[in-house]
């Protein structure tokens, strides 16, 4: 019989604690809930080792050995069984991740897009002032009034191209209302490798990536730099034609509920910008493009 693979020793704290975890876990599920016949012989609650292997499809000495805390490889494949195995629900299943030390493939789309009531409400309450909410990646998943009239370009675009780095870096310059983009890019990118950093293992940010580069030389040329910048509020001037220019600072807030995901925020630095976002939101169409590409 082969044995599973042992890695060096790592964190024996969070070892003992993903020990802990499994087997609570594991206890709280009946035989019934699972299709096994219960029996009469059970010295333990829930299940036992040898049915959760066999539910997950793994073997029964490698999972008693992980419930058991030992430095073994476990595999986001197997990993993700044993937490469907388990009925583990987002937060458990990030949980189990980060204590059998593998990076976590992202959430489901249905899980990344679920967005909660109360977010809609504080997007919504936030008007005048410009807010979207973003995940890691900067996909743009909700936005409010006032950020639509500042970015038309961006909102409008099918969901899957809905990104806030690919709109900053493709938009044509005709089309692109960030004035100070020289100066903007550099950091934009520095944050997005922050970010990025968390996420290597993942193939939808490498392909993001790969894909960025070859739509934007300017982009490329930047990752290229390694240059990296942890997330921090930034100032950004947008010009439109109907009102001028349109200074701003960008605050980023975490949105535990969600993840990954962040609050956007576009505050206006002096009155007069101020005043001509509360314009732009109310004539939406004067920032709308008047032709295509």
């Amino acid at each position: 019989m082969t044995r599973p693979r042992t890695v060096p020793v790592r964190g024996g704290r969070r070892r003992h604690e993903l020990a802990s975890f499994l087997r609570s876990r594991r206890e709280r599920i009946t035989p019934e809930e699972v299709g096994m016949p219960s029996g009469s012989r059970r010295r333990t609650p829930g299940l036992r080792r040898e049915e959760v292997a066999q539910l997950a499809g793994v073997g029964v000495t490698w999972y008693t050995w992980l419930e058991q805390g030992r430095p073994i490889n476990a595999s986001a494949q197997v990993l993700d069984a044993v937490a469907r195995t388990l009925r583990l629900d987002a937060a458990e299943r990030e949980h189990l991740y980060r204590l059998a030390d593998v990076p976590q493939p992202p959430p489901a789309t249905d899980e990344t897009h679920a967005l909660p009531q109360d977010m809609r409400t504080i997007l919504d309450n936030l008007d005048p002032l410009p807010a979207a909410l973003l995940n890691a990646r900067s996909d743009v998943l909700s936005w409010n009034q006032a950020f639509a009239a500042l970015f038309p370009g961006m909102v409008n675009t099918p969901a899957a191209e809905r990104n806030a780095v690919w709109f900053v870096f493709t938009t044509p310059p005709c089309c692109n209302p960030i004035l100070n983009l020289e100066e903007q890019a550099p950091e934009q990118v520095a944050i997005f490798r922050y970010r990025y950093s968390r996420h290597l293992h993942e193939p939808e940010w490498q392909e993001f990536v790969q894909r960025l580069c070859k739509a934007s030389p300017e982009f490329a040329r930047l990752w290229a730099t390694h240059d990296v910048a942890p997330p921090r509020p930034c100032d950004k001037v947008f010009r439109y034609p109907a009102v001028g220019d349109v200074a701003t600072r960008s605050t980023n807030l975490e949105v535990t509920a969600l993840p990954g995901a962040r609050l956007v925020v576009y505050t206006p630095v002096d009155d007069e910008s101020r005043e001509r976002i509360a314009w732009l939101r109310d004539h939406p169409e004067a920032t709308a493009p008047d032709h295509r590409h």
